[in-house]
């Protein structure tokens, strides 16, 4: 299950509770010297806590941060013309948020907390003059923005080539292998997000995702309890998912077209 709030630590304990964390390899590179780090650790600010419902930033803001989650989680979307939401992503412990606007240096999309949620900060013009300086950072900053380019266009995949019952195993699959990265449990964890949120992501009607879960609830794959969630066959969601070990090794996995 996803951290609870009780297991966020004191800022100068930043070496344990980030070591999952995207950032890590940005805090912590490979070859840093102590003095480097200190450096860098100067600049890094651990927001005020965000409640359920307030917002990170929203669209339109000037970008000044990468953030990266350190508990809870956070929704980002779209404002749409007619005052509704599309839903671009849903943001858990260790993953970064902001990178979508460092070319235009204006927020195109908003974030809200789902839960109360805690946010590590690196202002990004400090985070600049430090790389200059620091290579390695820069080059960890790239494969981070690679790294969620690469994401994006496996949700069009999800999108464009799945069906009702594909999209949501994958999304599901999705979640226990972001959470299994980070030291967590793969199979059993808490959905902090709406029903109607997920749709909304997946692009399938409210009604859709609740029919699908009584579907894996009544075929055995999974038990929900409100929104807890408990996976019986991991393998099995994985092969109703669509997802293969991508061509890179380890414990990566992408979604077939078909």
């Amino acid at each position: 299950m996803a951290p609870s709030r009780s297991s966020v630590v004191p800022l100068s304990k930043r070496k344990i509770a980030c070591k999952d964390c995207s950032l890590f390899q940005i805090c912590l590179p490979v070859g840093i010297s102590e003095e480097e780090l200190e450096r860098l650790e100067k600049i890094i600010q651990r927001r005020r806590p965000v409640k359920r419902g307030d917002h990170l930033y929203n669209s339109g803001d000037p970008f000044r941060s990468i953030c990266a989650v350190r508990s809870g989680s956070i929704k980002s979307y779209v404002p749409t013309e007619k005052g509704n939401e599309q839903v671009t992503g849903f943001h858990l412990p260790g993953e970064l948020l902001g990178l979508d606007a460092i070319s235009q240096k204006i927020h195109p999309c908003s974030a809200k907390a789902l839960e109360t949620t805690s946010v590590c900060e690196i202002p990004y013009e400090q985070f600049e003059l430090l790389s200059n300086e620091l290579p390695v950072l820069h080059r960890q900053l790239i494969n981070l923005m690679s790294k969620e380019i690469f994401e994006e266009e496996t949700h069009m995949v999800l999108l464009g080539k799945k069906s009702a019952e594909e999209r949501l195993a994958a999304y599901l699959f999705s979640i226990s292998m972001r959470y299994q990265r980070r030291g967590f449990s793969a199979t059993e964890y808490y959905l902090s997000m709406s029903r109607n949120d997920i749709g909304n992501y997946l692009g399938l009607a409210v009604e859709t995702v609740s029919r699908m879960f009584t579907r894996f609830q009544d075929d055995g794959l999974l038990t929900v309890e409100r929104k807890h969630i408990i996976i019986h066959n991991l393998d099995r969601l994985r092969h109703l998912a669509g997802a293969m070990p991508c061509k890179s090794g380890g414990n990566s996995f992408c979604l077939t077209r078909s």
